[in-house]
């Protein structure tokens, strides 16, 4: 039995920062993830990608993001159950909860964090009959390593985030990038839009706007996609390239935790934001991108925020006769669990008199 303060059910970007905001008031964590590595989607997914929402970096790849998290929660010693899902929860007599994963591993903790951001997931994929023989073949649905597509004819579907920015990215690594989105307008970022119509007009990007990617041809390798068009008469076109990229975004599914008996809203778990994002049981709180309220989005600074808020809470659900006083880190410092200190510079102002 692992025993821990803080069971974190979720090792993304948000279930990593709940570590240093619990170890700044001396809660231990540990985190279980069904993903062989911690970092979620940014490790798993797109760790390549840019993000440009994180306060202080004006742009930063979500691998080094989360090489960044791993760095600030060290002196914690946050403990990894990885490549396990939790499977099954069960309230003890004394309060507390036990966690139980698919392979058997129990954990117990008085607090227990979900922080599984969409939970189990799969790529939304086009209704392309044949798209499954060229799946690792030239069709991807997530973007690792950019390097693959050096100097490669590349198109990619979707009007969203994730088309756009890497769309936006391959223009400096692709010999050819080819955007196709069934509509005219896109729903991404008003800046990312602006940025691939820019990018169009000086022929780095080939916009097909109102047309879909229908049909996929090759032998042993991708060769061709054809390309629908949604003019008056519809027209076809077969365009030679060397990958397709569908990026329809992910079919997020809540798996085991849908039967632990939280309260669920669009296949999202319903918390009080009111005041520390607990669920309708008493112990257990979401966090991040799988929990939903009125107001809610879907970001990773707001991750950051519901994790600070709710180890201030788990804080006094675990010790309720004792008084937290914040501590400002520029003035204390932060103190692991092994003694070590980083302690902050204080600037000593000498009065005149």
């Amino acid at each position: 039995m692992i025993k821990t303060d803080i069971l974190i059910i979720g090792a993304g970007p948000t279930g990593l920062f709940t570590v240093f905001e619990a170890g700044l008031l001396k809660l231990k964590t540990h985190l279980i993830d069904a993903l062989p590595q911690p970092g979620g989607q940014c490790a798993e997914i797109y760790p390549k990608k840019p993000i440009y929402d994180v306060p202080a970096f004006p742009e930063i790849l979500a691998g080094d993001l989360v090489k960044n998290l791993m760095e600030q929660i060290k002196p914690f010693q946050p403990g990894f159950t990885l490549g396990e899902r939790a499977e099954t929860i069960e309230k003890q007599e004394d309060g507390s909860f036990v966690v139980t994963t698919n392979k058997g591993t129990k954990h117990q903790a008085p607090v227990v964090a979900i922080a599984g951001g969409l939970g189990s997931f799969e790529p939304r994929k086009p209704p392309i009959s044949n798209i499954e023989d060229f799946e690792d073949k030239g069709v991807s649905y997530f973007i690792k390593d950019p390097e693959v597509f050096r100097d490669k004819r590349v198109v990619i579907s979707g009007g969203g985030d994730s088309a756009l920015d890497w769309a936006i990215y391959l223009t400096d690594v692709s010999s050819e990038v080819v955007l196709v989105h069934r509509r005219n307008e896109f729903r991404g970022a008003l800046d990312s839009v602006e940025k691939v119509s820019e990018l169009s007009k000086l022929g780095k990007i080939e916009l097909v706007t109102d047309a879909e990617v229908v049909g996929l041809s090759g032998q042993n390798h991708l060769e061709k996609v054809v390309i629908r068009y949604k003019e008056t008469t519809i027209r076809e076109e077969f365009r030679e390239t060397d990958y397709f990229i569908p990026l329809f975004g992910l079919s997020p599914k809540l798996g085991p935790m849908a039967n632990w008996g939280l309260e669920i809203e669009k296949n999202a778990i319903k918390v009080d934001n009111s005041y520390d994002y607990q669920t309708n049981i008493p112990g257990i709180y979401a966090i991040g991108d799988v929990n939903t309220y009125k107001g809610k989005l879907k970001l990773i600074l707001s991750g950051f925020h519901e994790a600070a808020i709710m180890c201030q809470s788990a804080y006094q659900r675990i010790h309720p006769n004792k008084r937290y006083v914040l501590k400002y880190t520029t003035v204390g410092g932060v103190e692991g669990f092994d003694g070590s200190k980083k302690q902050a510079k204080r600037e000593v102002v000498q009065s005149i008199g």
